[in-house]
């Protein structure tokens, strides 16, 4: 067993003692429904973010409604989301693209291939990156696959776990020596951690469960402690 998926795995077991097991829906959402989900995420809170997907899928009775919107609409829709026209380009770029391709939106194909082909496929779409691909992946596809956002990143490099300069080279190696079967529960454990404990100024570090394997040398262990929970996770909540 190489080193990363033995830190990987006692970080986990740590984790899961701390949080528990991250609940998972009975049904996977639909991959469109993902992508479009994670595109609203992007540098904004997940209550916000969650809002902007409600308010854009109830405003047309499918996805190909959506797709005939005006890039504009598309914004004021999301606006909560912040990035409007950022976010609004890569929907509507995609919903066209999709519909144009398949007379219809869906990424239902994406079943029948393997993990390289549908990150190859979904980041061909403007604004869609390796994190979005990877969320599709897992959280919808149930691909065991680890999302590089900045939390993610942040602690996999802070704790030791790999050495990377960006979250797309943290994601190689995280993923090339993922244990298999606990992509979801260590991706969606490390990502509460870093909102609650583990923060990118002042880590509150005589709070972390991690801090006797901590490879970070600047630990804060003069921390507040008590500190606030924040365990709504945006793509378990995507329907």
């Amino acid at each position: 067993m190489d080193a990363v998926k033995k830190k990987i795995l006692r970080t986990n077991k740590v984790l899961v003692k701390f949080y528990g097991v991250p609940p998972r829906p009975e049904h996977p959402p639909d991959p469109v429904d993902m992508l479009i989900g994670t595109i609203l995420s992007q540098n904004t809170n997940d209550k916000n973010s969650y809002k902007a997907f409600i308010t854009l899928k109830s405003s047309a009775k499918s996805w190909e409604e959506t797709a005939k919107f005006t890039r504009s609409k598309i914004e004021s829709l999301i606006k909560i989301a912040g990035l409007g026209k950022q976010k609004s380009n890569a929907i509507k770029n995609f919903l066209v693209m999709l519909l144009t391709t398949y007379n219809k939106v869906t990424l239902d194909h994406l079943t029948e291939l393997n993990n390289s082909q549908i990150i190859e496929e979904l980041t061909s779409y403007p604004g869609v990156g390796n994190k979005t691909a990877n969320c599709v992946l897992l959280f919808a596809l149930m691909r065991n696959v680890c999302p590089v956002d900045t939390h993610v990143h942040r602690l996999s490099n802070r704790m030791g776990i790999v050495d990377a300069s960006t979250p797309d080279k943290t994601s190689l190696l995280l993923n090339g020596s993922m244990p298999i079967g606990i992509a979801h529960q260590f991706h969606t454990n490390l990502i509460r951690l870093g909102r609650e404990i583990c923060k990118a100024s002042k880590p509150q570090c005589a709070n972390c469960p991690l801090v006797r394997i901590c490879e970070y040398k600047e630990k804060n262990l003069t921390g507040e402690s008590v500190y606030k929970i924040n365990d709504f996770m945006l793509l378990d909540n995507i329907r």
